[in-house]
């Protein structure tokens, strides 16, 4: 029998994480417990304004990427930040061994330590991490979050600002093209201090002759009035 995740969270009932691994089986996306504080979420809020912890600023119109602003934090990372990625990446290593044993893809190291590791070596020693403010009109067009030859396939993405309160509209939303079959549209809503877990750029779904290899794209539906902010949080680093 196969080990459901079980990743601790930081507030919340630890069994609400139960269902987590079936979740991510079915559909490709799943919602976490509350993984930071409300107080937590408006620290890393007011982190954007500082020059200093970031090593890069992209503005997504420049680049056709959508509209809005991400920066990705620079090392040493933040001990929000850097805590948060610690604390998923060996559950999730877990179930993206299981993914790569059914498509028969490399292994993942059981820590962290082992995959940045393995980041060095290929060229790779720039933190991914990054934090993004969308205003009225931002957008974020589909997309994958590949940075180099070592890609973890799996990430998380924490919900900052409270729906529908800090922000209406921009919800997330999720593209998985299947073969031979018209693309499958997924939408979430995670609420202040929730994460969601899904493929970086495709998962193992049950065929006829055991798995086949689907590809997801993500991206952020029309934010229609406030402010929303989001925590990305990506465990390899990019060249």
């Amino acid at each position: 029998m196969e080990r459901q995740l079980e990743i601790p969270a930081a507030t919340g009932p630890a069994d609400a994480w139960a269902d987590l691994d079936g979740e991510l089986e079915r559909v490709g996306v799943a919602l976490t417990p509350p993984l930071l504080t409300p107080e937590e979420c408006a620290e890393v809020i007011a982190m954007f304004g500082r020059d200093d912890l970031f090593r890069s600023t992209v503005v997504m119109s420049r680049h056709a990427f959508g509209e809005g602003t991400y920066r990705y934090f620079r090392d040493p990372l933040v001990p929000i930040v850097q805590g948060l990625r610690e604390r998923l990446y060996p559950p999730l290593a877990r179930l993206a061994n299981r993914w790569a044993a059914r498509l028969g893809e490399r292994a993942w190291p059981e820590d962290l330590d082992g995959l940045l590791a393995e980041c060095a070596e290929a060229g790779q020693h720039r933190p991914t991490p990054l934090l993004l403010r969308y205003g009225p009109g931002g957008h974020n067009c589909l997309h994958q979050d590949v940075y180099g030859e070592v890609t973890f396939p799996i990430q998380v993405a924490v919900m900052l600002s409270t729906p529908d309160a800090d922000f209406t509209g921009g919800e997330s939303v999720f593209v998985e093209q299947r073969p031979r079959a018209q693309s499958r549209p997924i939408v979430a809503r995670p609420t202040l201090g929730q994460g969601v877990v899904f493929p970086v750029r495709h998962r193992p779904v049950p065929s006829a002759r055991g798995y086949k290899r689907v590809a997801m794209r993500h991206g952020v539906s029309t934010v229609t009035g406030g402010e929303r902010h989001v925590l990305g949080v990506i465990f390899h680093n990019a060249t």
